[in-house]
């Protein structure tokens, strides 16, 4: 009876996953037939709510991505350091303290960052940036990567608390200090895992919804400008779930389309970080 239900509730997960790729599917085959998914994948404007009427996701993704790309500039190199500092310079204590408190930061609820990166953060870069629009993807990609740091750091420092401690020896035996072990010797080592927690980071990243929801603005631009408004998929999803919208029109089921894209673009980054996680249990098992 255990077994059975321990594999009954391993089947539910999978029937979960198949239901909302079902609903996904279903209502995205329902769009492209009345909208070219040549234009849908190469049409600059996306004004599926005005009279006239375009489909192109290219600038609901140049949000998602720009804000990612901020964040990612922000978390990468804040993640990895705090990584290296607890995995090869923190004590025992230290590092069982400390990372506790680091992941405090996963455990936020995302709409107060939303409004931490509209209030706090955005009048802050304005007295920096006096032409930093109200809304922009500058603040939400930081306060994002600021959210993201919490992953990238556990998740690395794992990795290289997990190198053999033979590797650092050798190092410390070749003459090499502290940093040119981890830099040289541990990071290499660990580069799997570390890859993959910045994927991870990445996927969260495409994924956030509130964040950018609240901060980001809602006018799909096709721009790299951070300093201007942007709409990015997530945010476009909230605007049309309010209710305004009514269901079964083209309209409402433009966020299943981009819904679907979005999960094609998060499905490939896991099955990448997953590859490279089982690459790196592997290597070391």
């Amino acid at each position: 009876m255990i077994e059975g239900a321990l594999f009954l509730s391993a089947l539910l997960s999978v029937f979960i996953t198949v239901g909302i790729i079902g609903v996904l599917l279903f209502e995205t085959v329902s769009f492209f037939g009345e909208v070219s998914i040549l234009d849908f994948l190469t049409d600059t404007e996306w004004t599926p709510l005005f009279a006239d009427k375009h489909f192109g996701i290219l600038p609901l993704f140049t949000g998602t991505f720009l804000t990612t790309l901020i964040a990612m500039a922000v978390s990468l190199p804040i993640g990895l350091i705090s990584a290296i500092y607890l995995s090869e310079y923190a004590s025992d204590r230290l590092r069982t303290t400390a990372k506790p408190f680091l992941e405090i930061l996963a455990a936020i609820p995302t709409v107060v960052y939303g409004y931490f990166a509209l209030l706090f953060v955005t009048p802050l870069l304005q007295k920096i940036i006096p032409d930093l629009s109200g809304f922009n993807a500058l603040s939400p990609g930081i306060v994002m990567g600021i959210m993201i740091i919490p992953i990238i750091s556990s998740l690395s420092e794992d990795a290289m608390h997990a190198v053999p401690n033979g590797l650092r020896e050798g190092g410390y035996a070749l003459g090499s200090t502290r940093l040119q072990v981890a830099l040289r010797v541990v990071l290499p080592a660990a580069f799997s895992g570390v890859a993959a927690s910045f994927i991870l980071g990445i996927s969260r990243a495409v994924g956030e919804t509130m964040i950018v929801a609240v901060a980001a603005g809602l006018q799909p631009r096709l721009t790299l400008n951070p300093f201007v408004p942007v709409e990015t998929v997530t945010a476009y999803i909230v605007q049309v779930s309010l209710g305004d919208t009514p269901a079964g029109t083209i309209e409402y089921r433009t966020i299943f389309a981009a819904g679907m894209s979005l999960f094609v673009v998060t499905f490939l980054l896991n099955i990448i970080s997953y590859s490279l996680r089982k690459r790196f249990r592997e290597v070391y098992e």
